[in-house]
């Protein structure tokens, strides 16, 4: 009364008195947008049993229920985070594709440097490669962007390549195509690494670790990204446009001496 201050001590759905001790497991678990009783009942059921197995060897089955009651919201995250590991995704799936365009207005894009430090040539691949992504390099005529920054040196020496070969050619900033995968319950957007045009193709390419190649989510990145060319590439065709080519490769696998034809060759769009 003094201070008013207002304390609300409650419980969640934990305060409903399930029948089964597994109920207060599934019960947090469908709270998540990612599970979907209906499809993993067994499933669900099944990670429950393990949990109340756990608990009821060192608890009382009324000593159970209490723990399972007050921390149910801690217990289900617990576990759902435990599924996330396990977490996979058919690619499968059909997309809605709607062109409402047919070209972007390039998006700006900001770097961070040292005021009195100059940008690096990017022909000259710097002496500490471990912090590639602090420099920032410039001396490019067919990028359209005056700087740029990589994340490895395979990215700088890709962008050699790109000088070379390509009519022009950038680094996407981050809403510049508006390709989203799915991840969990959640659809982060999908930036490429580089995308260049020559006289007959339009490449987004991405470079990447080598020990990454199969990774779940690499895989589905490429997979949307394969889509979304081979929609792009639909669309152009109604305009006598170019087609658009994905290409991910593998970083030891980029050199300098190296053609894009080459590289989209040896590795092609799966």
């Amino acid at each position: 009364m003094r201070t008013e201050q207002v304390d609300v001590i409650g419980l969640g759905r934990g305060s409903i008195d399930e029948q089964r001790l597994e109920d207060y497991v599934v019960s947090g678990l469908i709270d998540f947008d990612d599970v979907a009783y209906d499809e993993h009942a067994d499933l669900l059921y099944d990670l429950a049993e393990q949990v109340v197995s756990h608990l009821r060897s060192y608890l009382s089955a009324d000593d159970a229920r209490k723990v399972l009651r007050l921390y149910q919201r801690e217990i289900a995250r617990f576990v759902h985070t435990q599924m996330q590991k396990h977490f996979w995704q058919d690619t499968s799936v059909d997309y809605d594709v709607v062109v409402t365009r047919g070209f972007t207005a390039l998006r700006p894009s900001a770097y961070t440097a040292l005021a009195d430090e100059q940008p690096l040539d990017f022909r000259i691949s710097p002496s500490d490669k471990s912090n590639m992504s602090k420099y920032l390099f410039s001396g490019f005529k067919r990028c359209l962007y005056s700087v740029q920054k990589f994340q490895s040196d395979a990215e700088r020496k890709l962008a050699v390549i790109l000088e070379r070969e390509a009519l022009k050619w950038f680094k996407p900033a981050k809403g510049q195509f508006q390709i989203y995968y799915k991840s969990g319950a959640d659809h982060p957007e999908y930036q490429p690494d580089f995308v260049a045009e020559t006289s007959d193709r339009i490449f987004m390419l991405e470079p990447k670790a080598s020990n990454q190649m199969t990774d779940a989510e690499v895989l589905v990145k490429c997979d949307v990204a394969v889509r979304w060319c081979k929609q792009a590439s639909d669309h152009a065709k109604s305009y006598g446009g170019k087609p658009w080519v994905y290409v991910l490769i593998p970083h030891d696998a980029i050199a300098e001496n190296m053609t894009l034809a080459g590289l989209a060759l040896r590795f092609p769009e799966t």
